[in-house]
């Protein structure tokens, strides 16, 4: 990371207009933690940031990127909900209007365990490019075209990591 006596244009403006991005996340999320949260994923976001080379306004192209951090954030947090919330439906059942947890038992548990330790070490051997690949689509629960773009390559090469990964994790389960 660069420091402010080095800053690119782009961080420098980041830099110039801190506190009005602060208050521009605020205003959307109404959470001062958000808030900072927010602004240090920005951070983090223009100082590894190539911006176009003929970049006439630094501050639009910030703002740009400040709404694209906050869309990807709450997109986030949908995806997070929804897969709460399929658990939780698949996980309880309403009896008596109490809900009761259907969770497995501890050898079930222990069983599902083991199993993905298993998946997890079998990741371990892959390429790094397709373990990233591997745990930003199936851990993080990212799309293809979401991994695509974090990573900066083509939808088509995130999908031939994952057949690759997946290909490797048969093998290891038929063996």
């Amino acid at each position: 990371m660069q420091d402010k006596g080095q800053a690119t244009p782009l961080l420098a403006a980041y830099f110039e207009r801190r506190d009005e991005l602060r208050r521009f996340f605020l205003a959307r999320t109404g959470s001062a933690s958000e808030a900072d949260d927010l602004l240090q994923d920005l951070y983090l976001k223009t100082a590894d940031a190539t911006p176009p080379a003929e970049l006439r306004s630094p501050g639009a192209y910030l703002y740009r990127l400040a709404a694209n951090v906050m869309l990807d954030r709450l997109r986030q947090q949908r995806r997070a909900a929804a897969r709460d919330g399929a658990w939780r439906e698949a996980n309880t059942t309403v009896a008596a209007s109490e809900a009761v947890n259907e969770e497995p038992d501890a050898e079930a548990a222990l069983a599902a365990r083991q199993r993905l330790e298993r998946v997890l070490a079998t990741v371990e051997t892959l390429p790094p490019q397709t373990q990233r690949v591997f745990r930003m689509h199936k851990l993080e629960g990212l799309s293809h075209a979401e991994t695509a773009a974090r990573l900066g390559v083509s939808k088509s090469a995130v999908e031939k990591h994952m057949i690759t990964a997946l290909k490797r994790l048969l093998e290891r389960r038929q063996a």
